[in-house]
């Protein structure tokens, strides 16, 4: 039996501005799956999709309406690889049928991922690039926050980090480049990003420059985000990266970030898992996955106006396993 398959364009306004090296948002644009099969069971996912890939909820879209006649009640998850490409398209299917089939079964997608039942996780809380007071002001909203991550540029770094220290003396900070470092700017910053006790440094190059960190030892782990696709950009990162941050719309769903977390894990790469923000939806397949994580990036929602029916609850930095009306 044919799955009906239904993919809607939305779009999220953000409570304020947000930026990062290159690109400020105030809204949030989303595609949301539906598969629906004959006994009316109903799997839902969402994707962001790759923006710095090209990527659009019109262009996901118009990928799953042209494969929608391919997918029946017999397909799988790992099926859709011979479909689509890893991208937004794919996680918004991959995600929906990760849903379905705990819908139609009973069985949690804990289970048939082969975990653990799922914990609370501590979620790192993002402040956007902005003034030194739009900096201070978030950082005082944050500052009780366990862990928190700092966007910073090639101009906009220490002393945007060093507000946040004033204001949230207690948290563990995480800072992420979005691509606009050298490699030079690394290693004049490394010594005081120490001393302001900076966890790790997300993608500090641009992707396929990655070559510059060739020999740089760094005491701070750095962690490959854009750079950082799915199982065959591994290779590359070996030696330059400490750590993966891992994106279900970049690795194209769940079941290939599962793959690739156990993979890094057993290279002995740390894992992050990251969002390119979303509602509750698109956060709690990244929740399954975060399970295998040192660092959970997972605030998504935080920075929306509003959010889904049966959303995830966060607390003080905690966010708690999605319901099952809502996902898995």
């Amino acid at each position: 039996m044919k799955l009906a398959v239904k993919a809607t364009e939305e779009s999220w306004p953000l409570k304020e501005p947000f930026e990062i090296a290159g690109q400020v948002m105030v809204d949030l644009p989303l595609l949301l799956v539906e598969l629906t099969d004959s006994d009316g069971f109903v799997g839902r996912a969402e994707a962001a999709g790759v923006d710095y890939d090209g990527e659009t909820p019109m262009s996901m879209r118009a990928q799953i309406e042209s494969v929608a006649t391919n997918l029946n009640e017999a397909t799988t998850p790992q099926d859709l690889a011979a479909h689509l490409p890893r991208g937004g398209a794919r996680n918004a299917l991959d995600c929906a049928l990760w849903d379905l089939r705990a819908k139609r079964s009973g069985v949690p997608a804990w289970v048939s991922a082969d975990m653990q039942p799922m914990r609370p996780l501590l979620t790192a809380c993002t402040i956007g690039l902005g003034s030194l007071a739009d900096t201070r002001r978030r950082a005082k909203a944050l500052s009780e926050a366990p862990l928190i991550k700092v966007k910073v540029d090639g101009a906009r770094h220490l002393d945007w980090i060093r507000v946040v220290r004033d204001e949230a003396p207690r948290a563990r900070l995480v800072i992420d480049a979005n691509q606009s470092w050298t490699r030079g700017l690394i290693e004049k910053l490394l010594p005081d990003l120490l001393s302001l006790g900076i966890e790790c440094i997300e993608q500090p190059v641009s992707r396929g420059a990655d070559n510059a960190l060739d020999g740089l030892s760094s005491p701070i782990p750095l962690v490959a985000d854009e750079s950082c696709t799915d199982r065959l950009s591994l290779p590359g990162l070996v030696n330059r990266y400490q750590g993966v941050n891992i994106k279900l719309d970049k690795t194209g769903g769940l079941t290939e970030a599962l793959a690739l977390a156990r993979e890094a894990r057993a290279l002995g790469i740390d894992v992050m898992v990251g969002n390119m923000c979303g509602t509750s939806l698109g956060m709690a397949p990244a929740f399954l996955l975060a399970q295998l994580a040192r660092w959970a990036d997972l605030d998504g929602p935080l920075l929306q106006l509003d959010d889904r029916a049966s959303a995830m609850a966060y607390h003080q930095g905690v966010v708690q396993p999605p319901q099952p009306a809502l996902w898995g």
